[in-house]
């Protein structure tokens, strides 16, 4: 099965991953990231044809809908949306404890994470009621540390990706008469940007794998997670085999957490 997949954040880390897998599939992939010349670096690196690059700020509606409006005006109906984009606000390298943390920062996660992952799937619910698609699917991603309460990630993190589960189930629901499938996962310890901001000890490849042993010696399957563990995932819960499956988030953690 394959069409037109949106993934936000897809031109670096865990998105560029997806976007490479749906390529290697035969999707045709729309990046979307902050700047475009992030997103066309991301498409470049992508196999196939009639992939495309494109601008948007997940946090500003105007932004989102520019988008949608955009990409189904040039590319067609989209098919699947992957809700890839996301923050982490560190402070030196450290996450703020709740006492110091500012409403700035709390509201700049939320804004992102949450309020992004609502205005995508907004986006894209609109425009299937106007237009269906067949095997419609949407992805969101949530985080281990939504469920375990974190460990290298700040309140305004884990809460504002808590927000992702649940509301992920809420879409699964509404979206389910259009026969359009909604899941999320939940990224365990993955070697992408967003973890290497969590620790100065990544500034170089000798203490990032020094630094990722430690962090390893937690994960049952003893190793990081890659961007290429999160692609396999959507590229399944994107296949007519993942077709009965809905409001389900997948952990793909090594066992990091175990229920």
């Amino acid at each position: 099965m394959t069409g037109l997949a949106l993934v936000t954040g897809g031109g670096r880390g865990i998105g560029l991953g997806i976007s490479k897998r749906l390529a290697d599939d035969g999707w045709r992939v729309a990046i979307a990231d902050l700047t475009l010349a992030q997103a066309q670096a991301g498409v470049a690196d992508l196999a196939g044809q009639g992939h495309s690059a494109w601008q948007v700020d997940v946090a500003d509606e105007a932004s989102v809908e520019g988008l949608f409006d955009a990409v189904e005006a040039a590319e067609g109906p989209v098919t699947a949306l992957i809700c890839n984009a996301g923050v982490l606000v560190m402070v030196d390298n450290a996450r703020p404890p709740l006492v110091d943390m500012t409403v700035d920062d709390w509201n700049l996660t939320h804004d992102v994470n949450a309020r992004g992952t609502f205005l995508c799937c907004r986006a894209y619910a609109r425009r299937r009621h106007r237009v269906p698609v067949e095997n419609g699917r949407v992805i969101t991603t949530s985080s281990v540390a939504a469920e375990l309460g974190g460990y290298r990630s700040s309140a305004s993190y884990i809460s504002s990706k808590a927000a992702v589960l649940g509301f992920s189930k809420a879409v699964a629901r509404e979206l389910a008469p259009l026969g359009v499938t909604v899941n999320c996962i939940a990224p365990g310890l993955i070697d992408a940007p967003m973890l290497h901001v969590t620790s100065k000890e990544t500034d170089n490849a000798a203490t990032r794998a020094a630094a990722y042993d430690r962090m390893s010696a937690n994960v049952p399957l003893g190793r990081m997670g890659t961007p290429e563990d999160l692609a396999h995932t959507v590229s399944f819960l994107l296949s007519p085999g993942a077709s009965y499956i809905t409001g389900a988030t997948l952990d793909v953690n090594g066992g990091y957490r175990m229920a």
